[in-house]
């Protein structure tokens, strides 16, 4: 079963009052909204933009969503388990520095000679050791999340400059050229990565026990408490799950750039608007994984639109910025709605 249809597990009501009128039009507008957005957005940049449509350029966006994809989906993981209150609830703040991190440490040890399977492995390890520190500050050390990813951000992108000297460190070797290069169809292997990564996200938490008792969490807790569910444990497991996302995503930026980067936080704005946004892509208006797939393609198209009409990137920060606005504000008075 989805988690959009039922989120409690067993022994929790999944019963909700039903949305007054004026809350149902609105929740209606907001979901109908985003793919009429979404399909404008087609329609307008296909008219405009040359070859936007195209098998070629679609997968480019596909390949140059990869990174934020994956990151935006742990996040979305924390999201579902912390709550929709971004403040006390769930966010993490330091994904993108957890990413360049992570790609620093796979250049680093690339450098030294060890080989991919080492490299992958340091990598991950790194993102989830970020997660675990994560967890920490915020479930057993009651840190506010905001304060607790925010101070871990600053932590992680402290190491990496001290690791790469503020430099950018190359790399290359067989895995990174494999993962760089074009696959079936002649679409990127990175598209490929996404969609892959984004069906085994989807299948654990929306289809699995596992992923409706983080809905339960985050949506009921205090009746996922009297259920007697582990609400420390599967948090802690939220924040390491997105932990190792940033893990992966490393992985990936060092084999799209060829090397790690110095600017990994410039990534941190399209994120956190690929994670919130994808909730207008659910039928109940909460995070899910193919809410968030959906999002990061909006955004790539977006992003991508903007430049192959040569518009300023600045242009494309605004509207990130201005979606966050509107999508929050949005989100957040229909559940007062429903209160």
């Amino acid at each position: 079963m989805s988690a959009e249809v039922e989120f409690a597990p067993a022994g929790l009501s999944a019963i909700e009052p039903p949305l007054r009128p004026t809350g149902t039009i609105a929740a209606a507008a907001l979901r109908f909204g985003s793919l009429i957005a979404f399909a404008a957005i087609l329609i307008v940049f296909s008219l405009t933009a040359p070859n936007f449509l195209s098998v070629g350029n679609i997968g480019n966006v596909l390949g140059q969503s990869a990174i934020s994809g994956v990151l935006a989906i742990g996040l979305t993981v924390v999201l579902i388990a912390g709550g929709s209150n971004v403040v006390t609830g769930g966010i993490d703040l330091s994904l993108a520095a957890n990413m360049g991190l992570s790609a620093a440490v796979y250049a680093t040890l690339t450098q030294l000679g060890y080989g991919d399977a080492a490299a992958i492995s340091a990598a991950i390890a790194t993102g989830a050791l970020i997660g675990t520190v994560n967890a920490i500050a915020v479930v057993y050390a009651g840190i506010v999340p905001l304060l607790a990813t925010l101070a871990v951000m600053n932590v992680v992108a402290g190491l990496e400059l001290v690791l790469t000297q503020n430099t950018v460190l190359p790399a290359s070797t067989p895995f990174l050229s494999a993962l760089s290069a074009s696959g079936p169809l002649g679409l990127p292997v990175l598209a490929y990565v996404l969609l892959g990564f984004t069906a085994l996200a989807t299948a654990i938490v929306q289809y699995t026990p596992v992923g409706l008792r983080l809905y339960a969490v985050g949506e009921f807790p205090d009746a996922a408490r009297a259920a007697g569910l582990p609400l420390r444990r599967l948090l802690s497991s939220a924040f390491v799950a997105s932990g190792v996302s940033g893990g992966i995503a490393g992985i990936l930026s060092v084999s799209y750039l060829s090397g790690s980067t110095t600017g990994s936080g410039e990534m941190l704005l399209p994120v956190v608007v690929t994670a919130l946004l994808g909730s207008v892509f659910s039928r109940r208006l909460v995070p899910t994984i193919t809410g968030t797939f959906l999002s990061a393609l909006l955004v790539g198209f977006l992003t991508n639109g903007f430049q192959l009409l040569n518009i300023s990137s600045t242009l494309v920060s605004g509207v990130q910025g201005a979606l966050i606005l509107i999508v929050v504000s949005a989100t957040t008075l229909l559940r007062r709605q429903e209160a």
